[in-house]
């Protein structure tokens, strides 16, 4: 019994090293850019805002507990997931914290539904009304995450260039907007700017990493 115990308390110690790997904000928005393809330090930097020691030193911590894997490019040291059971960890991580904790509620409301009050896309909703040609669907995410990987038959068009480009999406269509997850604001803001033009524009409930989850259809450039 006391050996059992011992496993069990060995178990739960390696357990606590992935929980206090995640128990940054910083490493867990490292995670979400990394869900969508490989990248360098110098390019996780730039999106997070952080300097590169300090991004480096985030990395370090998650690739000690496998959640994250690297490899050498020339000069560069380019990061990835380890596989879709990262990604499934964050989405559980999104959805007990959704659940227990009053303050994600109210940032939601105050935040996000403000922006856009309906009801998002599902998945298999998006993929029905896709196949039959009835929906044009919008990826506003940079270029080269659109390149690494996108929802199959997708128009990239980054939220940045969206009135600029916006004679490049039909007008007689409903257009879906998807981004990184479901808290991302890129999506948002495109379904915003697009009402105010007078096209009918809804979100996708999830963005790449969980329709990749899902096992639906992704392309790659």
């Amino acid at each position: 019994m006391a050996a059992g115990i011992s496993v069990k308390k060995a178990l739960f110690q390696q357990f606590a090293l992935v929980a206090k790997a995640l128990a940054h904000a910083n490493r867990l928005e490292l995670l979400e850019f990394l869900a969508q393809g490989e990248r360098s330090v110098e390019v996780l930097a730039d999106l997070c805002g952080l300097s590169i020691a300090n991004t480096s030193q985030h990395l370090r911590h998650l690739l000690r507990v496998g959640l994250v894997r690297s490899r050498k490019d020339g000069l560069y040291v380019l990061y990835s997931l380890t596989d879709k059971s990262v990604v499934a960890l964050l989405g559980s991580l999104r959805s007990v914290a959704k659940t227990n904790l009053a303050e994600v509620d109210r940032l939601v409301d105050t935040f996000l539904k403000t922006k856009d009050a309906l009801e998002a896309v599902s998945s298999e909703e998006l993929l029905l009304r896709s196949n039959q040609g009835l929906v044009t669907v919008l990826d506003v995410r940079p270029p080269e995450e659109f390149a690494a990987g996108h929802l199959a038959g997708a128009i990239n068009i980054p939220l940045n260039d969206l009135k600029r480009r916006i004679n490049e999406l039909p007008d007689d269509q409903e257009i879906i907007a998807y981004c990184r997850g479901p808290y991302c604001v890129l999506a948002y803001d495109a379904v915003a700017q697009l009402r105010a033009m007078g096209i009918t524009a809804r979100r996708l409930d999830g963005g790449l990493p969980e329709w990749r989850m899902a096992g639906l259809p992704v392309e790659k450039n």
